[in-house]
């Protein structure tokens, strides 16, 4: 298979050779092999980990995002990824990293929401005066 990981900005990897990919969906953690069936997934942020003859078992740290098989093409599209040969730091990095930026996220999608609604308020009184 051939895998390519995308950041929004860049290409973060471009790999061939890969015999197997292994993910976390928001459902659980699935594997994929070369014959199996084309599929599209929603990822949560975690650790992808794909084999190749000449590396082994690699680990990236990935951020929520999709991953997409077509044919021997797998695509995974996500916010952030890190590569790192320590699984347990990955792990840290995941927790540390991504999930506080998706409280972030939610920080302030909550305060944009606050605010529209003070416009939409005021907006309405403004127009009955």
């Amino acid at each position: 298979m051939k895998l390519k990981i995308l950041l929004p900005d860049r290409i973060f990897a471009d790999i061939g050779g890969v015999s197997r990919i292994v993910a976390e969906s928001v459902d659980g953690a699935f594997g994929l092999l070369p014959r199996r069936l084309d599929c599209a997934v929603a990822l949560a942020p975690g650790i992808l980990l794909y084999e190749t003859e000449a590396d082994g078992e690699v680990c990236v740290a990935v951020d929520q995002g999709v991953l997409v098989k077509a044919g021997a093409e797998v695509r995974v599209s996500v916010r952030n990824a890190m590569a790192g040969t320590d699984l347990g730091s990955l792990r840290e990095a995941v927790d540390r990293e991504f999930l506080a930026l998706d409280a972030q996220e939610k920080t302030l999608r909550d305060a944009l929401n606050k605010l529209e609604g003070t416009l939409v308020r005021r907006l309405a009184e403004f127009s009955h005066d």
